[in-house]
């Protein structure tokens, strides 16, 4: 898509959030939307910051991801007005000037000092100010009216086509990441090599990815947030679990890919998680409540189990005696966007309200009925952890586990295969597998 078509699309984009923020507002009784794009935090006792991140509300707006000390007003019927800020610093390379196709829908007005921009907004009393504490200036204070971010974040889970395109070109930007990161386990990197790898493939740094990127190999992928990179390779490096995203213009991509060096029962089991992955990704439909997708996940996974002779039970009394969730502890997936985890993934509806959790499954991060426009991921992952499966092993249930065969996968770690999943009004589109077929 070139960026004649984005920036039409983007126009569209700009006037479906207008119509949100306009609701938002007189549910709120406020005239005016102010967002603040955040500020530069620093280290304690230091002069280093931290790496910027900006305001999802202000992201969803605006393209731009490396921007502090901004601040956009939206006030109904008019051209959103932005305050952007571009200080004359020769320490360090200030934004450029604004360019690009977002340009038109606002009416821009450069600032050199953060405090310049309370001259342009509308009086405060009248706004509802999103942002976190420390973007406030005098007279400026963000007070995230709940009325407010209850409507916004329900309807940020339905994604404009402005917003799909920049997914899409994000899953293409992951996608040879994750070819250069197989390459190089097989090779016999470490899981820092792979890394860099993957970095070097998708043009990102550590620090502009949309998460801090998972590379497990062996027993680390029973870690399900493994957060280290070992720059030795082991002595036998028998299984790869990768899961890495990418961005474009804000917008993330997840990802997970697991491997194992050889052939064998382990390889069959990750075949097994794959064909489940296909078939729990082609469920995402409209009307589908997505706590029954996540049941409907365990009970395939308890039956891959079964077949692979970990389970001597039947898959549904292991996911009803609560046995599948030493296996598969964390949730199908969950909503994605600006935001890897977005927001609203509980709510019962624009007023606010929380749809539950089916009982034991904590960790699901989504509970709401699927709907054309969502984008979401689908993960089941079937591991080998420790702690969990001492607990088994110590329980009434022991005897519903072959452990001859538990301790032949514990060195493999586990297996997970993410992908980006979008709602439609008919046959799903699956944004990773698309990504990776056009690769």
């Amino acid at each position: 898509m070139d960026d004649t078509r984005l920036a039409s699309l983007y126009r569209d984009h700009i006037d479906e959030l207008a119509r949100r923020t306009d609701d938002a507002l007189r549910a709120a009784g406020r005239e005016h939307l102010l967002v603040a794009s955040g500020v530069e935090k620093y280290r304690f006792l230091d002069d280093h910051p931290y790496p910027f991140t900006p305001n999802p509300h202000f992201l969803h707006w605006l393209p731009l991801t490396a921007h502090p000390h901004c601040w956009l007003a939206v006030t109904p019927g008019s051209k959103p007005l932005l305050a952007y800020y571009q200080p004359d610093d020769y320490w360090h390379l200030p934004p450029s000037d604004p360019s690009g196709w977002w340009v038109e829908a606002f009416d821009v007005r450069v600032i050199r000092d953060p405090a310049e921009a309370a001259k342009l907004l509308p009086p405060a009393a009248q706004c509802a100010i999103l942002g976190e504490a420390d973007a406030a200036m005098p007279g400026y204070v963000p007070d995230n009216p709940p009325v407010v971010l209850d409507r916004l974040h329900w309807h940020r889970a339905y994604k404009t086509p402005y917003e799909l395109a920049l997914m899409r070109r994000s899953q293409r930007r992951a996608v040879p990441g994750h070819r250069a990161a197989e390459a190089a386990f097989r090779a016999g990197a470490s899981e820092l090599e792979i890394h860099r790898a993957y970095l070097a493939a998708t043009g990102h740094r550590d620090l502009d990815l949309p998460y801090g990127n998972i590379v497990a190999l062996n027993e680390h992928g029973a870690t399900l947030h493994y957060q280290h990179q070992d720059p030795a390779p082991p002595a036998e490096s028998r299984s790869l679990l990768i899961d890495a995203g990418a961005t474009w213009a804000g917008y993330a991509t997840d990802i997970t890919r697991s491997y194992a060096r050889e052939a064998g029962p382990f390889q069959a089991l990750v075949d097994a998680v794959d064909a489940e992955q296909r078939a729990l990704a082609a469920a995402v439909r409209p009307g589908t409540d997505y706590r029954e997708l996540h049941l409907d996940c365990h009970r395939r996974l308890a039956r891959v189990l079964r077949d692979a002779g970990v389970l001597r039970i039947a898959p549904d009394d292991a996911v009803a005696r609560g046995i599948s969730s030493t296996f598969f502890p964390h949730g199908l997936g969950h909503l994605l966007g600006i935001q890897v985890h977005d927001v609203g993934g509980f709510q019962a509806g624009p007023d606010g309200g929380t749809r539950p959790k089916p009982d034991g499954h904590p960790f699901l991060r989504l509970t709401r009925t699927l709907e054309p426009g969502m984008v979401t991921t689908i993960e089941p992952g079937i591991y080998f952890i420790d702690s969990l499966l001492a607990k088994l092993r110590a329980s009434d249930d022991a005897d519903a586990v072959d452990w001859r065969t538990v301790d032949a996968f514990r060195p493999f770690g586990g297996i997970r295969i993410e992908d980006d999943v979008a709602c439609t009004t008919g046959d799903p589109e699956n944004l990773t597998r698309d990504a990776f077929a056009e690769a």
